[in-house]
């Protein structure tokens, strides 16, 4: 919509007569430097590349922006460009189907992985060897890679705090980038001190009547006249997180050739459903005064977490799908429908209230390499070859990450191998201390491999085969971390042991992962209070803790995994559950088994602090209490005998 023209008018001194105030406050404004996930004056962008697989095969191959084009994987489709979408061509068409749509669309296969490879690459012939290739997103990845380190270049290195949400999705906080450009423009509104130095002293209004949104997308006000209202802080510091968007969009655009859209909104929540609003190669504004009218025009099952099977139960509890018919049901009522902590969550959610912060931390915590075979497979030969893949597609990834130079490299490798119904793993440690190498990870998984064929009993035919690691760590040298320097004595000198035993160890008789215990003490030791502190305050009970899926009523849950991020290679059938061996229960996946393992060995750290903590404060009160009954006895008169306590007698001394 159209804006009247942008023009300031003189600025009053704060507590001038008649002057307005601000309904923020000096402490609102002093948050947004420390990015507060509460403060009001927050803001956040979402930056969503527009059809992503597609535009990097048409950034790669040079095809103009009009031509339909699609990503296909085996015979079907996995992205759409928007000169596709056009013609009613969505994912859910083969390209047999989608051709018919639209005869001039060009069917771009995904790169594949063939035995013998040293790298993936593009094939004319891969959509007829679905038993033989295995899909690479590897040119993806790159190019996300890419895209990352132009966001980043862009901003500001002391003021940066950016999340890769996904492979074509990032959360920027922008928050304390407003506020020092805010300082910087409004010096006199904002740089002096507040009044009698409360910060709780509401601020000046800012000295503009009228904000230029340029191009952007605005969301509109459920009062028309409140659109020429003065703008508060709120206003102009959204006004200025879109102009940081508008340059970070316009950035990629110029280096990379990708367009995206964007979404600038108070938190996280309100910035991704501004980013999908209009699209594509736009950017949309939601401001705190058109929150209301903006969520009203969704299906709640649109906004993120509450799609799935809360979206289902929300649904059918209430008989909508639409936020603003579950605008009128009163916080009591959801309460009673989806328990106390899930009805409040989502009665604050469909009201645009998101607390959740922008995680800076981009880097992964798992690789996972994985084919599903049809017809199966049969052979050991056959499972093999198939690892050598898996081997070098997990390397190529790690060479990327830092291996080489060893900045990061994992600790576990591990195999699952299914037949039929039933899903058999293996986990194995990577020898530490030496240069991790392909050839390494390839002789390990064979092992690995080998102890499922020997321990299993009936294991063909095979109908999918994974291969993971995880557990990465930052520069570690000969498996010992910061923890070696904290232990003394016999600790210290079996750790040193067990580093070297593993590091001279052949790889042919490592141990099955069941048969071996963890290692007390390392950095885990040393992170112990954090640890214990984390789960008491931040896990409501232990199915929460232990990550198990979707919540149960009365709690909140994760954010679902975008499509685009499921393993493509899996024709659709997800690997079966593993299970845990110290509970019996069912997992989603290694990486899964993996966080829950984890849960079970920092659980026990929290169980052994809580123990130390109390037999501490026990120690420490009975000392407090004897101290305070000395001092508390009155003194006793010189020459008069002490008191005989009970139980005592006296003794003579002639």
């Amino acid at each position: 919509m159209s804006s009247p023209p942008r023009f300031f008018r003189d600025s009053s001194p704060a507590g001038a007569p008649g002057r307005k105030r601000s309904q923020f406050t000096y402490r609102h404004f002093a948050q947004m430097a420390s990015y507060s996930t509460t403060c009001p004056l927050r803001v956040i962008a979402h930056i969503d590349l527009d059809a992503f697989y597609a535009q990097c095969e048409m950034v790669r191959l040079g095809i103009p922006e009009d031509k339909p084009l699609a990503v296909q994987q085996w015979q079907g489709l996995i992205a759409i460009n928007y000169s596709a979408r056009s013609f009613g061509i969505g994912r859910h068409c083969t390209v047999t189907e989608a051709k018919k749509m639209c005869p001039d669309l060009i069917a771009q296969h995904v790169a594949t992985w063939r035995e013998g490879d040293e790298k993936w690459a593009y094939r004319p012939d891969a959509a007829d060897h679905v038993g033989t290739d295995k899909v690479s997103l590897d040119p993806y990845r790159l190019e996300s890679r890419k895209i990352l380190a132009v966001i980043k270049d862009h901003l500001p290195s002391n003021l940066q705090k950016v999340e890769k949400a996904s492979i074509d999705e990032v959360f920027i906080d922008l928050s304390a980038q407003v506020h020092k450009i805010l300082l910087e423009r409004f010096p006199e509104e904002l740089a002096n001190l507040p009044p009698y130095d409360d910060p709780a002293e509401q601020l000046p209004m800012p000295s503009v009547s009228a904000l230029d949104w340029k191009a952007d997308a605005l969301v509109d006000l459920d009062d028309e006249h409140a659109e020429f209202t003065d703008p508060d802080w709120d206003d102009v510091a959204i006004l200025i997180g879109s102009e940081i968007v508008r340059d970070i969009r316009a950035v990629i655009k110029e280096k990379l050739h990708y367009t995206c859209s964007g979404g600038v909104a108070r938190n996280k929540l309100l910035s991704k459903l501004g980013s999908a609003y209009k699209k594509p190669n736009q950017q949309t504004i939601v401001r705190n005064r058109a929150i209301h009218k903006f969520l009203s025009g969704f299906k709640f099952t649109k906004i993120r977490n509450l799609g799935g099977k809360l979206g289902e139960e929300v649904s059918r509890a209430f008989n909508t799908e639409e936020v603003s018919e579950l605008l009128a049901a009163p916080v009591e009522q959801l309460k009673l429908k989806l328990g106390d902590d899930t009805g409040t969550w989502v009665f604050n959610t469909v009201r645009g209230v998101d607390n959740s912060e922008v995680n800076s931390r981009t880097q992964i915590k798992s690789m996972l390499s994985a084919k599903s075979f049809r017809p199966s497979i049969n052979t050991s030969e056959q499972a093999t070859k198939w690892l050598r893949i898996f081997a070098a597609d997990i390397f190529s990834r790690l060479v990327e990450e830092g291996v080489l130079e060893n900045k990061r490299r994992p600790r576990t490798i591990n195999l699952h191998f299914r037949h039929g119904t039933q899903t058999r793993s293996r986990q194995s440690p990577i020898p530490q201390g030496r240069l991790l190498e392909e050839e390494t990870m390839f002789d390990l998984a064979k092992i690995l491999l080998g102890q499922i064929i020997a321990h299993e009993g009936q294991v063909w035919p095979c109908s999918n085969i994974s291969l993971s690691v995880a557990g990465f760590e930052d520069g570690i040298t000969r498996n010992m971390g910061i923890g070696a320097f904290l232990l003394k004595g016999d600790e210290a000198q079996a750790l040193k042991e067990s580093a070297r035993m593993t590091t001279e160890a052949d790889v042919s008789r490592v141990r099955p992962a069941e048969k071996r215990r963890r290692t007390d003490g390392g950095i885990q030791r040393f992170f112990a209070k954090e640890t214990s502190r984390t789960l008491s305050k931040g896990l409501g009970s232990d199915s929460a803790a232990m990550g198990l899926g979707s919540p149960a009523k009365g709690g909140v849950p994760d954010a679902p995994e975008r499509p685009d991020e499921v393993y493509q290679d899996h024709a659709g059938t997800p690997i079966a559950v593993h299970v845990c061996s110290r509970c019996n229960i069912s997992l989603d996946g290694p990486e899964a088994l993996q966080s829950h393992e984890d849960w079970h060995f920092a659980k026990t750290l929290q169980d052994e602090e809580r123990e130390r903590v109390n037999l501490t404060l026990a120690s420490r009160e009975a000392t407090a209490a004897s101290s305070s009954r000395t001092a508390a006895a009155p003194p006793r008169r010189p020459g008069r005998p002490k008191k005989t306590e009970r139980g005592q007698s006296k003794l003579n001394f002639g």
